[in-house]
């Protein structure tokens, strides 16, 4: 089962996702700021995080970078969450080392996709 860590402020955000991701089958861990985020990354190894970029205590942009400059946590795949759908949003976020991109409101059946491509680059550890 696919260990996803979901760092997201906003709480009806943060449960709707967290129960249609365990409906699919995938093993939910939340985090409502990137500091927090940051700490779960540690202690719980996640095989995929998605990172709302707009947190408070770290922002996403930057628990991103500290996530992608640390050699233990560099090769998890993160997906950006974010209701800024600009090109210049999703261009910043890979830039920060973002693997994907995805904007809220959120639509399952796409967010699955990109999960499930990111997956396969990076399968699960044993």
């Amino acid at each position: 089962m696919p260990k996803i860590l979901l760092i997201e402020d906003n709480e009806m955000n943060r449960d709707m996702l967290s129960r249609r991701l365990a409906k699919r089958g995938y093993a939910i861990t939340v985090a409502v700021d990137g500091e927090q985020g940051l700490a779960l990354v540690a202690s719980t190894a996640p095989d995929l995080v998605l990172m709302d970029m707009s947190l408070p205590v770290i922002d996403g942009w930057e628990a991103t970078r500290l996530l992608k400059a640390a050699p233990g946590t560099a090769q998890i795949p993160i997906i950006a969450l974010t209701a800024h759908a600009m090109d210049s949003d999703r261009e910043k976020a890979l830039a920060a080392g973002c693997d994907d991109f995805d904007t809220k409101p959120v639509e399952l059946d796409r967010l699955l996709g990109k999960i499930d491509a990111l997956l396969k680059k990076h399968p699960p550890r044993a």
